[in-house]
């Protein structure tokens, strides 16, 4: 846990860095420019270094037990976390109803996570990433203001960006195992 929780707070600072204190943020950009911009990329570059290495030196430690539910309903709430994530980027009816949607997938990736593991390090890593993506909600949305709602895309390009993320989903599934030392799907014993 030594680095997966200075990573999980330092990826929330600076995540929350633009909504919490825009004016200073501008004043940054203002004088820094570019260099403001690669700092900032460095720093979550940082932080995600950490949540790697903390994550995969942590000796987790069971803190309760998920239902037994909790797997198989998680993966249905990873498609949907893919779902929204690729709704951020695209004009969609997605946008209509969700107004953030990388923020409320990141919310849902996190909660079916801790749904599906009860361990020391998951309860760390989703639930701090839980309550960065709710307080980045709240902190953008008293900063914007009123919400205005986007144009909405074609049908079309709605059924790629569905077709995109099953095919993500597909991916992240099978390299699950590999990014996380943890498989997502068992493989029966013999």
């Amino acid at each position: 846990m030594f680095w997966l929780v200075p990573g999980v707070f330092m990826w929330s600072l600076v995540h929350l860095f633009p909504s919490i204190m825009p004016a200073k943020r501008s004043a940054l950009v203002a004088q820094y420019g570019n260099t403001y911009q690669a700092i900032y990329a460095l720093k979550i570059l940082v932080a995600l270094g950490l949540i790697v290495i903390g994550w995969r030196l942590a000796m987790p430690m069971q803190i309760y037990t998920p239902p037994v539910w909790g797997r198989h309903l998680t993966m249905l709430l990873i498609l949907i976390a893919v779902i929204l994530f690729a709704a951020s980027h695209l004009p969609s009816r997605i946008k209509q109803f969700v107004r953030h949607p990388m923020l409320t997938g990141t919310a849902v990736w996190a909660v079916g996570h801790l749904l599906a593991n009860g361990d020391s390090r998951s309860l760390v890593l989703f639930g701090g990433m839980l309550v960065w993506s709710i307080l980045n909600q709240i902190t953008i949305n008293r900063r914007e203001g009123a919400w205005v709602k986007p144009a909405v895309g074609s049908l079309g390009k709605e059924v790629i960006l569905l077709v995109a993320s099953i095919v993500v989903y597909v991916v992240l599934m099978f390299l699950h195992p590999y990014f996380t030392g943890i498989p997502v799907i068992m493989q029966a014993s013999a």
